[in-house]
């Protein structure tokens, strides 16, 4: 069962969310906030899989809460749920340690397929944004110096690329013909050398040095 907090300081959206993933027999909802410093005690208070988290909130942005659980919460996911795919909060959210970015006019059969691919590690990115941060990177004009990486070893190159390619854990262990706990462990070890905090910030490294 995947557990799920939502985050949005609408009623009408929290209630439709509620109502949307409540139709699926995989997922539970276990509490709703209303801004992000109360996503960050329910957080606390509840330890869900997976924060739902809007942006623009009073009292506390969902960048601060997003940034905020993921220092405190690394094994919780957080999934972007969201209006705004302007560059600024697209950026923003993923240096926070967003799991993913979905926009709200999502199809409802979509969003759900995004909240379990978030449970198994992916990183559900709507199309829109993944534009934006693939021409985000081009732009910066990175050249195929791979020097930043010589500290990884050979198996953790292997599975970086595999990160970059969007695989979950599961699926790298299952191409590599090494065991689950074996890949988390290299992940553990590929986060500590890149100085990064998960792995869609890991995967747009790969990206942008051109291991992908």
């Amino acid at each position: 069962m995947i557990t799920v907090l939502i985050c949005d300081d609408q009623d009408i959206v929290r209630e439709g969310l509620e109502l949307i993933l409540g139709t699926d027999t995989e997922i539970r909802v276990v509490g709703v906030a209303s801004d992000g410093a109360e996503a960050i005690e329910l957080t606390e208070q509840l330890k869900p899989h997976i924060v739902l988290m809007d942006l623009k909130m009073p009292i506390l942005n969902g960048i601060h809460a997003t940034r905020e659980i993921r220092n405190r919460f690394p094994e919780i996911y957080v999934l972007v749920l969201t209006t705004y795919d302007n560059d600024e909060w697209v950026f923003d959210a993923i240096r926070a340690g967003a799991s993913g970015y979905v926009l709200k006019d999502t199809p409802r059969e979509r969003l759900i397929e995004c909240v379990k691919e978030t449970a198994t590690g992916k990183t559900p990115v709507d199309p829109t944004i993944a534009g934006k941060l693939f021409d985000h990177i081009a732009d910066t004009h990175v050249t195929p110096d791979t020097t930043v990486f010589e500290t990884l070893s050979d198996r953790e190159k292997d599975i970086l690329k595999l990160i970059g390619a969007g695989l979950s854990n599961l699926e790298i262990a299952e191409k590599l013909y090494l065991s689950e706990g074996t890949i988390r462990n290299h992940i553990t070890s590929i986060f500590s050398k890149l100085d990064v905090s998960d792995r869609t910030q890991a995967a747009l490294l790969a990206v942008r040095h051109h291991l992908v």
